[in-house]
């Protein structure tokens, strides 16, 4: 078994608007597997929170994950991923479908909202490439 833990964050200023993406990948030593830092064009808030667990995900089955524990500031993400609340925004449906089909690549995943103060490294790297596409 290869279990990673993800700290994810996406943000757009504007919303819609310039966006970017960070996360975070280590592995159950708490040791730093890969960041991830980029911006994704104009976007908005939620589509890049979508997008940073898209990437944070293809990034770590790359890697070898069969186990994943995924944390989000995003509490809509997190909830309509658990299939707590439907995705009504049609924008977001094809992004939530992405998420479902690289979870069931896994043998087993947790995703869990954490508060933004758990999840400030994640922060840092999306807002730095927020700072350089504005540079």
């Amino acid at each position: 078994m290869k279990k990673i833990v993800i700290f994810t964050d996406g943000a757009s200023r504007g919303n819609p608007g310039p966006a970017a993406i960070g996360a975070v990948l280590r592995d159950t030593e708490d040791r730093i597997l890969t960041r991830i830092s980029q911006c994704i064009g104009k976007t908005t808030n939620n589509q890049a929170e979508y997008r940073a667990i898209i990437a944070a995900l293809e990034k770590a089955l790359k890697l070898g994950a069969t186990h994943i524990e995924l944390n989000s500031d995003s509490e809509l993400a997190v909830r309509q991923i658990n299939s707590r609340y439907r995705v009504k925004n049609t924008a977001l449906k094809p992004l939530h479908q992405r998420v479902k089909q690289l979870l069931g690549r896994l043998e087993g995943f947790t995703v869990s909202h954490v508060p933004r103060r758990r999840n400030t490294e994640a922060d840092k790297l999306t807002n730095a490439a927020l700072d350089r596409a504005v540079d």
